[in-house]
Parts: C-alpha cells; structure tokens; sequence
C-alpha cells in the first residue's frame, strides 16, 4: 500500500516539475507475470521508469539500499522496503542463485519483475554487457519480456549527484515484448544463455539509440583504467557479441551478433537450431 500511497504523492510533483515522457507503454502486459530489463544510468531510473505504468513494479534492487547508515541509508531504507523492493546480494555464487530464486518467486505470483541486466548504474552515459541471470529468469519463468530504455536520466542525475537537474526532461520507453519460447528448456546452457542475453541488450540498444561497450560495467568502475581501454562494439556501437563455450566474450571467427542476424533474413527457428548446435556440439552446461 506504501508503494501506491508515495506514487499518488510523489507522481503528480515528478510531473509537474520534470514533465516526464513515455513511449509504448501499452508493450507492458495489463495482468500477469513480465519482466521489464531496461538500462540503469541513475537513480532516478527508480522514480520515472514505474512512473507511467499503471501496475506495481518489483525492482530487484541492490542489497546496499538496505544496508545503509546515517540519514541518508536511514531514507534508503525505508523507501526501498516501504515501496516493497527486493534486496539481491551481487557477490555471485549462492548469492546470486538466491536472487534468480527470488526473481522467480516475484514472477510466480503473476507481478511485473523490474532487473537491470548490467549488474550496477553505467559510470558513463553508454550501455554495457548483461549479465546472463536475467536469460535465466527469462527461460525459466517463462514470463514476456519488456525492453525498457531510460533516456536522460544520467544527465538529470548522476552518480554522486543527490538532487537531481531541473533538466533535461527523463524519458522512458518501453519496446515490444521478446519472445524467447525457443529456447524454452535451455536454461542452464551458457551458450544459449549468452545468447537470449546478447538479444535483450541489443533491444535495450535499439530503444536507448546508446553505444554499446562490451564490457561489465563493474569492472570498468573498479579498474581506474579500464574505461579509457573499453571499445565500443562495432560501428557506433551497432552490434552485441556473443560469447564462446567458455563463457568469454570474443567472438569466434565467423560469429555473427544479432543485428547480423536480422539482417540477414531467415526463420526464428534456423536462428534457434544454430544456437543449440552450437552449444552441443562444444558441450556447454551451467549458467554463468
């Protein structure tokens, strides 16, 4: 009931002061279980990315935001758990099972899933490598999912930032829904998994008009120097490698991303019996 009672209250004064967009938000299902996988680069994604929507959204959001000290985690906290969050530990391993457990658990009770597949806020204005739990979660619960884009929020809020700009005005789009149900039973193919992955980012992409850097965006902001060394991928950042059996991210001679797959034409179907294939004949298992 919090939830609703802070959108009722905070919803007409976002509005009245930001004067916020939105695009296509009759993409997102009106009942029913979906997962809304949009770029993170502020936290004032949390604020105008529900803003527009008329279902509640359950975030999985960082176990920091409740963890928090002085004013300012005191604030946190009660936000996050009035507005009914669900803290995720990103330490990996069990960790991060425990958080694909709950994400489903979310999904199972028929609620809209809110997940950033980069993992952490982008330290730059450009997108970054997913994070495969989300194709699992995509796989397994079987749920629509919901490319989200946020636009402007990292100029109107940045990281370290505490209020955010009085401009320019956050926008939030929201694509088609993707269809993954061929790749159903394939969830603990890495290969695959990189695949379903690789798909959603390039939509988030395409909606965001964003350069693409393949590259986690937590390892750029932990390593001083590796945002100078990331390259965009491809030209202006078009295109979104896959990853090999071994879980890394260059691509194989021959590969091809998946804009290079639209382009080129042919059926869903030959797409998805190339994939598995692929990963049988390397004899990937596991999920990242």
């Amino acid at each position: 009931m919090f939830y609703w009672v802070v959108k009722a209250i905070l919803g007409p004064f976002l509005y009245l002061v930001w004067r916020p967009r939105a695009q296509g938000t009759r993409n997102v299902p009106r009942r029913g279980p979906a997962i809304l996988v949009g770029n993170h680069l502020s936290f004032a994604d949390h604020f105008f990315g529900p803003l527009p929507l008329p279902r509640k959204v359950t975030f999985l959001a960082k176990a920091e935001y409740f963890t928090g000290t002085g004013v300012k985690g005191l604030v946190s906290r009660m936000f996050f758990r009035g507005v009914g969050q669900v803290p995720i530990d990103r330490t990996g391993g069990r960790a991060s099972e425990a958080a694909l457990r709950t994400g489903l658990r979310v999904l199972a009770e028929g609620r809209l899933l809110g997940i950033y597949p980069e993992g952490t806020r982008a330290p730059d204005n450009r997108l970054y490598r997913g994070k495969t739990g989300v194709a699992r979660l995509a796989l397994e619960s079987r749920a629509p999912v919901v490319p989200m884009a946020m636009i402007n929020t990292f100029e109107l809020m940045p990281s370290g930032r505490t209020l955010p700009r009085l401009r320019p005005r956050p926008e939030v789009r929201f694509g088609e829904p993707l269809d993954f149900s061929r790749y159903y039973g394939m969830a603990h193919d890495r290969a695959v998994l990189r695949a379903v992955t690789d798909e959603i980012m390039y939509a988030i992409m395409r909606l965001s008009g964003q350069e693409y850097v393949d590259r986690y965006a937590s390892d750029v902001k932990n390593d001083p120097t590796a945002e100078e060394e990331a390259e965009p991928a491809g030209d202006g950042g078009s295109q979104v490698p896959e990853a090999d059996a071994g879980g890394r991210e260059e691509r194989e001679p021959g590969a091809r991303g998946p804009r290079e797959r639209r382009e080129t034409g042919g059926p869903e179907e030959r797409d998805a019996e190339r994939v598995a294939s692929d990963a049988r004949a390397r004899g990937t298992t596991g999920g990242e």
